[in-house]
This record gives C-alpha cells, sequence and structure tokens, in this order.
C-alpha cells in the first residue's frame, strides 16, 4: 500500500454535496426542523421505500433538483402512510421546502468543493463510484462537476451496488487504474470502506467530527471533516 497515488475514487452522495452526512440523516434532520416528530428509526423505512423506488424510475437526464424533489414526493406519501400523525395538512407545500431546503446545502457545498475538486484533478484521475438511480452523470453535470472527472459509474448502470468489487473494478477498468494505486473517498464504512478493503484500494474517511469520535467500528483510516483536508493525506 506504498504505491504512489495515481488515482481518486469518490462516492457521491453525502461525500461530494456534504460533508459526511448521508441523504437518509439529512432529509430526516430537515423535517424535523419542519415540526416532524419521526425517530430516526421510524424514518428511516419510509425513507429507504422512497428512495428505492427512484432507482430505474427516472429519465436518465433528471438533474440533481428534479431527483430530489422527485424523492421528496416519496417520502411525503410514504410517511403519511407509516408514520401516524406524520401527515400534513400541505403535505406538497411541505416537501417543496425540504426539497429546496436539500438542495440550499448542496449548491452551497458543491460551490465550496469544486476548487478542491479542480486542483485535485490537475494531479490525479478523478472518477465517481455511487449507488444511485440510473442518472449519475446528469446530477453531476447539472452540479458543475463532469470537468472534473473522467468517469461517473452508476450503480444502476452498471448492476452491482457497493461494496461489490464489481462496481468498483468498472471505474478503475475505464480509467486503467490499478487498486494499489488507487484511494477511495466516502462518508460510509459499511460501502466505502469496505469496498475499498475487498478491491485492495487506500481509503478516506469524510465524516463530522461527532460521527467519528462515537464510531465504534473506526479504524486506522485516515479522516477528514471535508474535502479541503482531504490533501494533507495525499502528499
Amino acid at each position: 500500500m506504498n504505491a504512489p497515488v495515481k488515482t481518486l475514487l469518490f462516492d457521491f452522495g453525502g461525500t461530494l454535496d456534504a460533508d459526511g452526512v448521508a441523504w437518509k440523516e439529512r432529509f430526516h434532520a430537515l423535517y424535523r426542523a419542519a415540526g416532524l416528530n419521526v425517530t430516526s428509526d421510524a424514518f428511516a423505512p419510509a425513507f429507504y421505500a422512497a428512495d428505492d423506488q427512484l432507482v430505474g424510475g427516472l429519465p436518465p437526464k433528471t438533474d440533481l433538483s428534479g431527483t430530489v424533489h422527485a424523492l421528496t414526493v416519496n417520502l411525503e406519501s410514504e410517511l403519511a402512510r407509516r408514520c401516524a400523525g406524520s401527515k400534513s395538512e400541505s403535505g406538497a407545500d411541505r416537501g417543496r421546502r425540504i426539497a429546496s431546503g436539500f438542495m440550499s446545502e448542496c449548491v452551497a457545498t458543491f460551490e465550496r468543493n469544486q476548487p478542491v475538486l479542480k486542483a485535485l484533478s490537475e494531479r490525479y484521475q478523478l472518477g465517481i463510484v455511487s449507488n444511485f438511480y440510473g442518472n449519475l452523470e446528469a446530477v453531476c453535470e447539472g452540479a458543475g462537476l463532469c470537468p472534473f472527472f473522467k468517469v461517473m459509474v452508476d450503480s444502476h448502470c452498471v448492476g452491482a451496488e457497493k461494496p461489490d468489487p464489481v462496481i468498483f473494478r468498472a471505474a478503475l477498468e475505464r480509467l486503467g487504474a490499478t487498486p494499489e494505486k488507487t484511494v477511495f473517498i466516502g462518508d460510509s464504512l459499511r460501502r466505502d470502506r469496505e469496498g475499498a478493503r475487498r478491491m485492495g484500494m487506500r481509503f478516506i474517511w469524510v465524516a463530522p467530527p461527532d460521527v467519528q469520535a462515537r464510531q465504534s467500528e473506526r479504524q486506522a483510516e485516515p479522516a477528514v471533516t471535508d474535502l479541503r483536508d482531504v490533501t494533507k493525506f495525499l502528499q
């Protein structure tokens, strides 16, 4: 694992669009802020059901805004069905506010990360490996990320999800890269770190300080709180 780093692979959701916080947790926080009293445990199955409905169900050209709004429509329906007292008289309005808040957070993070990604792309070849819906390239294009990445591998398009080595191998083959000269950067220990381990790649964990502090599964991998700190582990 001492080979020089030539390639950086990134997760998308929670890594490039946030500082190590997954979509489920971000949506739950926005709903709580909007006054919905639903625990994380109760929210999770509603989110996953809403999320699953989008896989392969969105037109490939759907951008991030369209994706987030479609997910929120599904979430409103699932919450109303599953969680007593969660139905809002103006559910459509609440959903639009939640989606707008989510998008505002994403846009701010993209703007902050673009200079970092530009600098990294001048030194390494970059790729994205994401468990997504089939429209990852359109999402990245709309977010202004495409100029920095040579490949964008979408789980729905390749028929395999992280941590399955198949999805990582697809990215490496397209880049002509090898695992020992590649670092994977992501927010999920279960999907990203485990996938990197199976492939023999190094891993950098992106997570908030409180999550890093309480993570019992934490090993010796480098950890950062946002992408601006990644470079210090790549010297």
